[in-house]
């Protein structure tokens, strides 16, 4: 099967590490596993890789309540039963009241397309498990019809997970795995650039030494990511904040830091003098 190979957009900078583990996950066929601390970029990697190939994109973020069927199909009884009692319908086919989830309509889609199945740690330890045979034979069957749904198009799928739980063996096996590891310096310097262009340098480079000390304080339980770095950086410049003021001092630190507990830790840190 020929396809086009994924390079990033230009506003997703890929690693070439990263860019083989999707082109592989591609050509495979297989289910792309992607781990990382929050803020990573797992998510958004879904979108560039439909941007980048121009391919629709479906979601299914998961809760700790979803079911594997959920992202199937789900047989409206309700909707049913109504329309036998108020309404003039004909319910004997049961057609109408099957409503496809993220991945049935993956598998049904009449061209390739991209799905997100987010967070998929959130679940139970069950759910990986239950989703084996879908994602293995790429095919499920519509009990309440009789229809078996095989895809024409085997969907690139992407699945996230923030390590909150282990995943079953069994499944992992069935993927291509890669960790997003948090950007160093430089690599952030071009990741900023991307969102802020025209930032001058000696506020990014104040900026950056201030962000990479919060996150290296052991105390800090919620470290600040690369969007709430983005984030504080238009902050401080719609602000007008000076490079000197934020040597002194760290405005807007609410923007970076999301726990009470982190912020007191960073206040104390200043105090004693040890911000560096």
């Amino acid at each position: 099967m020929s396809f086009h190979l994924f390079t990033g957009t230009d506003t997703y900078l890929v690693t070439p590490e990263l860019r083989d583990a999707v082109n592989v996950a591609c050509a495979l066929e297989k289910p792309l596993l992607i781990r990382g601390e929050p803020g990573t970029g797992k998510t958004v990697l879904a979108e560039a890789i439909a941007e980048n190939l121009g391919m629709p994109l479906l979601t299914w973020n998961i809760k700790s309540t979803t079911k594997a069927q959920d992202g199937l199909y789900v047989y409206d009884t309700v909707q049913r039963l109504n329309d036998a009692r108020f309404g003039d319908r004909d319910i004997s086919d049961v057609r109408p009241y099957i409503k496809f989830g993220p991945l049935g309509q993956a598998l049904r889609a009449d061209a390739r397309v991209v799905l997100l199945i987010d967070e998929i740690d959130k679940a139970d330890m069950e759910f990986p498990n239950d989703l084996l045979h879908e994602l293995d034979r790429m095919s499920f069957s519509v009990v309440e019809t009789g229809e078996k749904v095989t895809a024409q198009h085997r969907p690139i799928v992407v699945i996230t997970s923030n390590n909150e739980k282990e995943l079953p063996d069994a499944f992992l096996r069935r993927c291509v795995f890669h960790y997003i590891a948090f950007p160093g310096k430089e690599t952030m310097t071009s990741i900023v650039r991307v969102h802020h262009p025209d930032v001058e340098e000696k506020l990014l480079q104040q900026v950056l030494l201030r962000f990479y000390w919060l996150r290296e304080l052991p105390e800090v339980r919620k470290r600040p990511s690369t969007s709430e770095l983005i984030d504080w950086i238009a902050a401080l410049r719609r602000g007008g904040v000076t490079v000197e003021a934020i040597e002194k001092e760290l405005p807007f630190m609410g923007v970076l830091l999301k726990r009470e507990n982190d912020i007191e830790t960073v206040l104390a840190n200043r105090r004693f003098g040890r911000v560096s």
